[in-house]
């Protein structure tokens, strides 16, 4: 039997920049030297069927004008020993870039704050999703095994006291989203956050679930928790996600990078004519409809494409892509027009 699916997310973030000579990279990788910082984020608690979905302000973070070479993270126990994926299900992680009117007081753990206040100013990254995916970093239950170095002579730059509003400090937000599977009824459908393993009918804004969300970010929000089996015992436990980054103080002859992220639910049309502006509305998550039964049971793919144009020229130096459990991979290919 045949179902609809929910397939949640899928992001391709792409850095761009322009090109540089041989030379310079040579004496870069001889005289610049990596550093790196290991943390973790405050402790959160799970116990089977749980969900933490948390916003933590003011991370510890690196000091400095510095390039950031490359930024991994995974969830690990008080013991600092990684927690397998079928046990908490590493739905993503984002680390925001914003700044904070001095004397500003913000708990280290709070809500979604939305950046609405005048007390935070978020520092986006380059596009291409406006108003909905602004992080720097972030990827989900792929990241352990994810290379995210950025080879020389090119950083992400952060740190640079002269693009920080006057009165405010720079500082970073980090959203873990974390799903404890164990004893589920239905791991898959649990990591899905089919909305009807756990039992909701509102989102944690209050607005009515239709039913034709079968599925989504709407559904496993923080403190919801998915259908375990019954009389399944389980303790509860602290977790943290432990992020290392790897890092050199900046330096006049790196190259900074632009971020962009792209999402394949980009609504975005290239204008007919010139000169006019089109918006970009990433949707972030859609459904995966099911196909027929004949063609299910011998095997059918979901395909699913987008084309942008980017603001400005430059090098693609790296991209990576987000993608959930039934995804089986992703392509970038560029045009120069």
């Amino acid at each position: 039997m045949t179902r609809k699916l929910k397939c949640q997310l899928l992001v391709l973030a792409v850095l761009l920049l322009i090109a540089i000579s041989p030379s310079l990279q040579t004496r870069l990788r001889n005289e610049i030297k990596v550093k790196t910082s290991i943390f973790r984020s405050p402790k959160f608690v799970l116990e089977p069927g749980s969900v933490c979905n948390k916003f933590y302000y003011n991370i510890a973070f690196p000091k400095g004008h510095i390039a950031i070479k490359s930024f991994n993270a995974e969830v690990v126990d008080e013991a600092l020993n990684p927690v397998p994926l079928h046990e908490t299900y590493l739905h993503h992680w984002l680390v925001v870039r914003y700044y904070q009117r001095k004397g500003a007081k913000v708990t280290k753990y709070h809500g979604d704050l939305r950046f609405q206040k005048s007390d935070f100013i978020i520092a986006s990254n380059s596009g291409m999703c406006e108003g909905d995916l602004y992080q720097y970093f972030g990827l989900g239950s792929e990241t352990r095994r994810t290379e995210t170095y950025v080879p020389d002579p090119y950083g992400i730059e952060v740190g640079n006291l002269g693009e920080v509003p006057p009165g405010y400090e720079e500082r970073w937000l980090l959203n873990v989203h974390a799903i404890d599977t164990r004893g589920s009824e239905d791991r898959l459908g649990c990591t899905e956050c089919r909305c009807d393993l756990y039992n909701v009918t509102k989102d944690e804004y209050n607005r009515d679930i239709g039913p034709d969300y079968i599925g989504g970010l709407r559904c496993c929000y923080d403190e919801t928790r998915c259908r375990v089996e019954k009389g399944f015992q389980g303790h509860k436990r602290s977790l943290y996600l432990k992020y290392t980054i790897k890092y050199v103080d900046w330096d006049a002859s790196f190259i900074p990078v632009k971020i962009y992220i792209l999402d394949v639910t980009d609504t975005w049309r290239k204008p007919e004519s010139t000169g006019l502006m089109s918006r970009h509305h990433c949707q972030i998550e859609y459904d995966v409809e099911s196909c027929a039964s004949a063609v299910a049971n011998a095997g059918c793919v979901h395909k699913k494409k987008i084309s942008v144009t980017l603001p400005n020229g430059g090098d693609v130096i790296y991209g990576v892509a987000h993608q959930h459990f039934s995804g089986t991979g992703s392509t970038l290919h560029g045009e120069v027009l």
